[in-house]
C-alpha cells in the first residue's frame, strides 16, 4: 500500500516504516512494478468516446548507473487514463513522433 501511495524516495519510506532489508524492499518494488506493467497491457477495454476525458501522456524508462545521473538508456511509453472509470493503457513505442503515435508509419 506504501508503494503506490508514495511519488518519491518509496523504498527509503517503506525502509523507515516497516523496517525489513533495503533488497526485500528493491525486489518487492520491482514485482509491483510488474504487476502494474502487466495490468495496463493486458487490458483490452477501449478508452474514450463522446464526452468521455481521456488524459494521455509520455515517459521514458531506463536505468541509470548506481541511481545517479542522467537517464542513459531507456524506452519511451505513451499512456492514457479514462477520467471517469480510471481505466488505462500503457504501450512502448520506439519514438514520440506523430507518424508513431498516430499509427501512420
Amino acid at each position: 500500500m506504501m508503494w503506490l501511495q508514495t511519488n518519491a524516495s518509496r523504498e527509503e519510506l517503506i525502509f523507515n516504516n516497516v523496517g525489513i532489508s533495503k533488497q526485500t524492499i528493491v525486489d518487492w518494488s520491482m514485482f509491483c512494478r510488474e504487476v502494474c506493467i502487466y495490468a495496463c497491457h493486458s487490458s483490452t477495454v477501449r478508452l474514450g468516446g463522446e464526452g468521455i476525458i481521456v488524459e494521455i501522456d509520455e515517459a521514458k524508462f531506463g536505468k541509470r548507473k548506481y541511481n545517479r545521473g542522467r537517464i542513459i538508456d531507456g524506452v519511451w511509453v505513451f499512456g492514457g487514463i479514462e477520467q471517469s472509470t480510471g481505466n488505462s493503457f500503457m504501450v512502448a513505442v520506439p519514438d514520440r513522433s506523430s507518424a508513431t503515435l498516430l499509427g501512420t508509419n
